[in-house]
């Protein structure tokens, strides 16, 4: 995969893992060593994923989905006759906690990596990564800083950046008649980002928007929901992750109706009206939410195997599959040659949509453009997907319930 930033041509030995955590403390846990080359997925050697998602913290509600997904896909490429193995790590959501974590898949011998699920939680170990360079995709991490820092060289992911969603959220939002629009954010690397992209978008549509930010490691939200309600808003957009259910319950108890809230993939729960009122099933009717979406095929395939939340299941799956398909095209189980393949097995080639079937085409020295379950790739010079698929969905007598889809084409896109 073209990279900006990637140089490889002078790369002759690995550097040694450094942990990327906040505040850079020397005492950390020991370095890993990188894993060795071996024989690529399916032909010698077994390529070795690390998969490190939120199975507890803010974003549990959303690793179901993702953590089944790279299962699936494991077992898919595995039946499909692919030589692959999976390790296992919990981010806790924690960008204190992820990196030791992921040196200890690599330690294990991870050669690639699938996750973080936050994009602050990739932040703290995207370094890590580069300077071993070892390839990691994530399924939903949307910041757009990814697209553009250098140390990203060996980053990619299946879920677009934030300039789609908020997009089509914004323009969700001012079609609904909103002129004056609060936006209460994580002031992480993602809530900043999108709540900045959001505040733009509406200002682009002549709605009147206000950032509201605050510490994501806060317990207590009066502060944020008291400047909301004297500002009076007659929309409120939440950027937020599972706190963002206390900040919900203290909008209502301010007057703020559920028909005028929104909110992105961070808050997006089948569970959510309980969490914000237990007795109330129908609290957040009319709640309107925007998150990526995949095929229908695939969502079926997991409904069973999940609470019903298949957000970011595809992205998952479609992270493993290319990841394998870009070994198998490289040779090599090598981090610098795989990643180079990378944007190459989803863009111009022969259209294939399963493991045998791409692993087939590649073995008889054809180029091949896979096609992911969540929906056409076509990743850029930087890694990022140039399609979306996106629902929305919105809270009808107590259930979430998807109402829309749109795709959208990132090409098109300011």
């Amino acid at each position: 995969m073209k990279r900006r930033f990637l140089k490889l041509a002078a790369a002759t030995a690995l550097v040694a893992l450094a942990v990327a955590g906040c505040g850079g403390d020397d005492d950390g846990p020991t370095p890993a060593q990188p894993a060795p080359s071996v024989e690529p997925a399916g032909g010698g050697d077994e390529l070795v994923v690390g998969r490190i998602l939120p199975e507890t913290g803010l974003l549990s509600t959303l690793s179901p989905a993702m953590v089944v997904a790279v299962d699936l896909a494991v077992e898919d490429i595995k039946a499909a006759g692919g030589n692959i193995r999976l390790l296992r790590a919990d981010s806790q959501t924690d960008p204190d906690v992820a990196p030791e974590a992921v040196n200890r898949l690599l330690g294990e011998g991870a050669q690639v990596i699938v996750g973080a699920s936050a994009s602050g939680v990739s932040q703290s170990f995207i370094q890590t990564l580069y300077d071993a360079q070892i390839p990691q995709c994530s399924p939903s991490n949307t910041s757009p800083s990814f697209s553009t820092q250098e140390n990203a060289a060996f980053y990619f992911r299946t879920v677009p950046p934030d300039q789609a969603v908020s997009l089509i959220l914004a323009q969700i939002v001012a079609a609904d008649g909103a002129t004056n629009v609060a936006i209460p954010a994580r002031a992480d690397d993602w809530g900043n980002n999108l709540s900045r992209l959001m505040a733009d978008r509406l200002a682009d549509l002549g709605v009147n928007a206000e950032v509201f930010a605050y510490d994501d490691d806060a317990t207590s939200f009066d502060p944020t929901v008291a400047a909301i309600e004297a500002m009076g808003p007659d929309a409120v957009v939440l950027v937020t992750f599972a706190e963002g259910a206390q900040i919900i319950r203290s909008l209502l108890e301010a007057g703020v109706p559920p028909t005028a809230m929104y909110a992105t993939d961070g808050t997006y729960d089948l569970n959510l009206p309980e969490m914000v009122d237990p007795n109330n099933p129908n609290v957040l009717d009319g709640m309107v939410m925007t998150a990526a979406g995949g095929s229908s095929e695939f969502s079926e395939r997991l409904v069973d195997l999940t609470d019903g939340n298949v957000l970011y299941g595809g992205q998952a799956y479609d992270c493993v599959m290319i990841l394998a398909l870009a070994a198998r095209a490289a040779g090599s189980n090598d981090g610098p040659a795989i990643i180079e393949q990378v944007g190459k097995v989803t863009s111009v080639g022969q259209q294939c949509r399963e493991y045998g079937e791409c692993a087939a085409l590649i073995d008889a020295g054809v180029d091949i453009d896979y096609e992911g379950v969540s929906g056409p790739l076509a990743l850029d010079e930087v890694g990022d997907p140039t399609f979306g698929r996106y629902v929305v969905a919105q809270f009808i007598d107590g259930t979430l319930t998807v109402i829309d889809s749109q795709d959208v084409d990132l090409t098109t896109l300011g």
